[in-house]
């Protein structure tokens, strides 16, 4: 984790101190309180961050490879060009936060809260998002390829020009959400 010990980047979040380019590989923030911290480019390889409050938080251009986000609260988080290859955000409240256009290939999301959130253009395929709300999320052009949306909330979710082939959408709400239904027609 490099020198800085969980104490020291808790107090340097806490003075509004930016973590751009830091290396804090293997870091623990379990349970911590850090919100609107800024960890744009920062390298957080393995880190844990489980049921952390990271409201607000910037993590643009940070390496989350591994990251263990379990439970955390990330409502409104940023993270435009992250790398979340591996990443656990499983049970984790990502509402209104901005993830579009980020390759979220394969990540485990079950049970997440992304509603209002911003996926345009973003990669899920394979994506685990079983139970999961999207009420209201943007999810135009994003790449649904074999995600499995089984009982996901998709409310009033924008899923125009979407691609859908061998998604896992049964049982999945779709009341008020834009599509084209010849997109969808495979997967429900």
């Amino acid at each position: 984790m490099g020198s800085l010990t969980r104490e020291h980047i808790l107090e340097k979040a806490a003075k509004g101190e930016k973590f751009n380019g830091v290396d804090l590989t293997e870091a623990d923030l379990s349970y911590a309180n850090i919100k609107g911290a800024d960890f744009s480019g920062a390298v957080l390889k393995k880190a844990h961050f489980q049921n952390a409050n990271l409201e607000g938080a910037d993590f643009s251009g940070a390496d989350l490879e591994k990251v263990f986000f379990f439970g955390a609260n990330l409502k409104n988080a940023k993270f435009k060009n992250a790398n979340l290859t591996e990443v656990n955000l499983q049970d984790c409240n990502l509402e209104g936060a901005d993830l579009s256009g980020t390759d979220l290939s394969g990540v485990s999301l079950f049970g997440a809260n992304l509603d209002n959130a911003n996926l345009k253009d973003a990669v899920l395929k394979k994506v685990k998002l079983k139970r999961a709300s999207l009420a209201g999320a943007n999810l135009q052009n994003a790449d649904l390829s074999g995600a499995h949306l089984q009982r996901a909330v998709l409310k009033n979710a924008d899923l125009t020009g979407a691609v859908c082939t061998d998604a896992k959408m049964h049982n999945a709400d779709l009341t008020g959400a834009k599509y084209n239904p010849d997109d969808l027609k495979d997967c429900l």
